[in-house]
């Protein structure tokens, strides 16, 4: 096997990246407090296209250069956007048509084999806290709770991580 050069891989350049079509979702990051994770998402978001990352609460915003350490530029391709109060951020995207789900082990979550996103519908993915997890106002308000399945001693995957393996779960059911 060979690997492809970075010109095969057939990148797309910031601009080209801001005009393309995105993928119907947002991310909204409720009080994450690690730069390198905010960094990871940005990272997260350009690999899948997705159309804002919100930064809720106390999570850093860009510039800074641990978050551009972690997402190797791409802070400066995804839509971002800073807000204070998270819960009216959610409501307002529920307004504008947005399915809410939660990312947390709850009582009620769907496995994430088993979520099927509904065809063309709109989804905003709230990521919690690294300790706490997504706040209990913000899970009374989300439509739905989706859970990874995980097999070890572990009860959690690091946030960015869990932001990786959902999402693409989204976008791979958006390719077929």
């Amino acid at each position: 096997m060979q690997k492809r050069s970075m010109e095969e891989m057939n990148r797309l350049s910031v601009d080209e990246f801001r005009q393309a079509e995105k993928f119907p979702f947002v991310i909204v990051l409720e009080n994450i407090r690690s730069l390198n994770n905010v960094g990871s998402f940005f990272r997260t978001a350009d690999a899948f296209r997705a159309e804002t990352i919100y930064l809720g609460g106390y999570t850093p915003s860009p510039p800074h250069r641990e978050i551009t350490k972690s997402a190797l530029g791409a802070e400066r391709a995804v839509a971002w956007q800073k807000v204070n109060d998270t819960l009216e951020l959610v409501r307002n995207l529920r307004e504008e048509g947005y399915i809410l789900v939660a990312v947390e082990q709850t009582l009620d979550s769907v496995p994430l084999h088993k979520f099927r996103p509904k065809y063309a519908a709109k989804y905003a993915f709230v990521f919690g806290n690294e300790v706490e997890g997504v706040s209990e106002e913000l899970l009374a308000v989300t439509d739905m709770c989706v859970e990874i399945p995980q097999f070890g001693t572990k009860h959690s995957f690091n946030v960015s991580v869990s932001a990786g393996i959902v999402l693409w779960k989204f976008v791979e059911e958006n390719l077929t």
